[in-house]
């Protein structure tokens, strides 16, 4: 099974974790099974960019992102060029190394 680092956030997960994910199945849906609160406003649906993650290691083995993914990417708040949607991003047979952003957009436009 794949392994997901992701790095030390300060609010969602303030010392990182490693996970085990199944191929296929969202970087989100991973990180919500092992208690990894990453925010998800739209309930997965690709119609915000409140799940925004950056890929550290193992970007180029996701598949690359849908016009809708895309478009939705370029609102996130922290963009950068291995940024993903961790509701439409899919774990393949490669290990990933992820960071969660310090804020979203709701976050910044709720001024927390």
């Amino acid at each position: 099974m794949p392994k997901l680092t992701f790095l030390p956030h300060e609010v969602i997960c303030p010392e990182g974790a490693t996970i085990e994910a199944k191929e296929n199945e969202s970087i989100l849906d991973a990180a919500l099974r092992n208690n990894i609160a990453i925010e998800h406003a739209c309930e997965k649906s690709c119609a915000c960019t409140t799940c925004h993650v950056i890929v550290r290691e193992g970007f180029e083995q996701l598949e690359e992102a849908e016009e809708n993914e895309e478009d939705y990417l370029d609102k996130a708040w922290g963009l950068e060029p291995e940024s993903r949607l961790s509701c439409q991003a899919k774990v393949s047979s490669n290990d990933l190394v992820i960071e969660i952003p310090k804020y979203t957009i709701n976050m910044v436009s709720e001024e927390h």
